[in-house]
């Protein structure tokens, strides 16, 4: 359950072809997070406005946290902030605080874009880093936000894949790829919803079983906002859905029967 939240937030990087924006300040998604049979955990991502140096960005919070008896097993208590740029998309700061089950980091990103360069700021353990960036880098909840412009079922061909740089810890750029799989009827809390079907291929290993090991269904509508996630951990499988949400930019689509 370390990753959890990360794995969240990895999970929402969407798309391919530019369409009307699906997003705007005030947006709240909240996810209600199973772990096996237990209901580990809750995750929110709330959008606002903010300036940074007179550049208007919006300002993205995810918070995650487990509850009820999956915290007695294991503790966690994330935050997850983004501010990127209204009109170019590129993210301008970046900061990740996390503590999962003992295990914490803080860290701080400021991106250059005049010297090429993500400033990382070790908080934790007093260290500092540059790393050479290009402008079409992402962090992983700016990527969250600004793919979501770019979905669009007509565009994008069954097995198809999208590659993307993103930066989100002192680890280096990542490189990240999603595989379009189809469409998809889900029942959810709000009725049947229709989907698109994605595979993010992640790195097999220590907390996934298989690159292929998660899956993410986002709605078919001008919002694109995650519906459904579901992973094979190393131990135990994951599924997350959405439980709550508000402020969306456009309608969101329930299939009435």
């Amino acid at each position: 359950m370390k990753k959890i939240f990360l794995l969240l937030l990895l999970s929402f990087t969407t798309g391919l072809v530019a369409q009307k924006k699906a997003y705007k300040e005030g947006e709240w998604l909240k996810y209600r997070i199973h772990y096996g049979i237990l209901n580990a955990s809750y995750a929110t991502l709330h959008l606002s406005s903010d300036n940074i140096d007179s550049i208007p960005v919006y300002h993205a919070v995810g918070k995650g946290q487990t509850t009820g008896f999956a915290s007695i097993f294991f503790k966690v208590d994330d935050t997850y902030e983004s501010y990127f740029g209204k009109y170019d998309g590129k993210p301008y700061k970046f900061l990740r605080d996390i503590n999962e089950g003992g295990y914490t980091k803080n860290i701080e990103i400021d991106f250059d874009y005049n010297n090429d360069v993500a400033r990382i700021n070790d908080i934790k353990n007093d260290k500092k880093l540059d790393v050479p960036v290009h402008d079409r880098i992402q962090d992983i909840i700016s990527a969250s936000y600004a793919l979501r412009n770019y979905v669009n079922p007509d565009d994008i061909k069954i097995g198809e894949s999208v590659d993307m740089d993103m930066l989100f810890d002192d680890d280096g750029i990542y490189k990240f790829k999603l595989k379009y799989l189809g469409k998809e009827v889900l029942k959810t809390k709000y009725g049947k919803v229709e989907c698109l079907k994605f595979r993010p291929l992640v790195q097999s290993g220590r907390v996934f079983k298989e690159e292929e090991s998660l899956t993410l269904w986002v709605s078919n509508d001008l919002n694109k906002i995650p519906v459904r996630i579901k992973a094979d951990l190393a131990v135990g499988s994951l599924k997350a859905d959405l439980d709550g949400y508000n402020g969306l930019k456009n309608q969101f689509k329930i299939i009435v029967d």
